[in-house]
């Protein structure tokens, strides 16, 4: 079977990664080992192994046309309809990539069901961002809301996601997808910090539902991802949320300070909290080396130096 360009996607701007192009490892239908209650594509049986899929050479190819079409092209995104981990010759492709893509960056998305299996774990090594999901921590909630494949096991995930924070040289990122009356419960939410900052990656992506689910469930607030924000102190926390309502305060020097030592802001967070006096005073502290603005895998944030 031949898929010429139904494997790339893109290339596209991404807010948070620059231009990327998109590798979709399962074209022809969703193969996942998940079958998320939120997920925007459509309803599947779990599997724990890709049947249908591109040969490597093929998508090296689709890959080098995008290349020479679009040289600045920042990321190559390896992504999937399903869960890209499963496909069988990952670590091959992986090389294969490596081997063409310049000064481009690599990143894959997955839902971190497969760190702990040697072959995936050492090939994800290779990648310069790779991005896993991480939504529940108690067993209950992760079969429920995750719909997972048998033998998934979470505690062997969050174990290898530790190990794998260690070893690597390059950006580790967790996404956290929160839903209603599902993981958004206080015990839930402490279980997943309590995960986070054993794994300590370079930064932690939060949301909700914003696109059409394949089940019926719900959004949470903006306020409860606030509130998560805040209980992940001193992690580098993102919140990704559609109309994002403005909140524009004052703050003083002794206040600025105070918040950051709680948890470190992005420029978006700043433009969305702070009058323009009190970006002028973080802009002080800033200079006065009292606060430092670093980047995470994409993402400025304001931290205490």
């Amino acid at each position: 079977m031949s898929y010429s360009n139904s494997i790339i996607f893109g290339p596209i701007p991404s807010r948070r990664f620059g231009i990327s192009l998109g590798i979709d490892l399962s074209p022809s239908s969703k193969q996942c080992n998940f079958d998320c209650l939120y997920c925007e594509l459509e309803k599947a049986n779990t599997v724990d192994k890709m049947t249908i899929y591109p040969k490597v050479e093929e998508v090296i190819d689709e890959i080098q046309k995008s290349l020479d079409k679009h040289p600045r092209i920042d990321v190559i995104t390896i992504t999937a309809n399903g869960e890209p981990t499963l496909y069988p010759e990952l670590n091959k492709l992986i090389d294969e990539i490596n081997k063409i893509k310049g000064e481009t960056k690599t990143m894959i998305l997955s839902n971190g069901s497969t760190i702990y299996k040697p072959e995936i774990y050492n090939a994800l090594l290779k990648l310069d961002t790779v991005k896993l999901s991480l939504d529940c921590v108690s067993k209950k909630c992760f079969k429920k809301l995750d719909r997972i494949h048998e033998g998934i096991d979470i505690d062997a995930m969050i174990d290898s996601m530790v190990n794998f924070r260690t070893e690597t040289t390059n950006k580790l990122v967790l996404e956290i997808l929160f839903v209603k009356t599902l993981n958004d419960k206080d015990e839930e939410i402490e279980l997943l910090y309590e995960a986070v900052k054993r794994i300590n990656p370079h930064r932690v992506d939060i949301g909700t539902i914003d696109r059409p689910p394949a089940y019926e469930v719900k959004p949470v607030d903006f306020e409860l991802l606030e509130k998560v924000a805040n209980r992940f102190e001193g992690i580098n926390v993102n919140i990704a949320f559609k109309n994002r309502p403005k909140q524009i305060n004052s703050y003083d020097e002794k206040e600025i300070v105070s918040m950051l030592k709680r948890r470190p802001l992005t420029n978006e967070d700043v433009e969305n909290m702070f009058n323009l006096e009190s970006k002028e005073v973080l802009e002080k502290l800033v200079k006065k080396g009292e606060i430092k603005l670093t980047n995470s895998s994409g993402l400025n944030f304001y931290k205490i130096s």
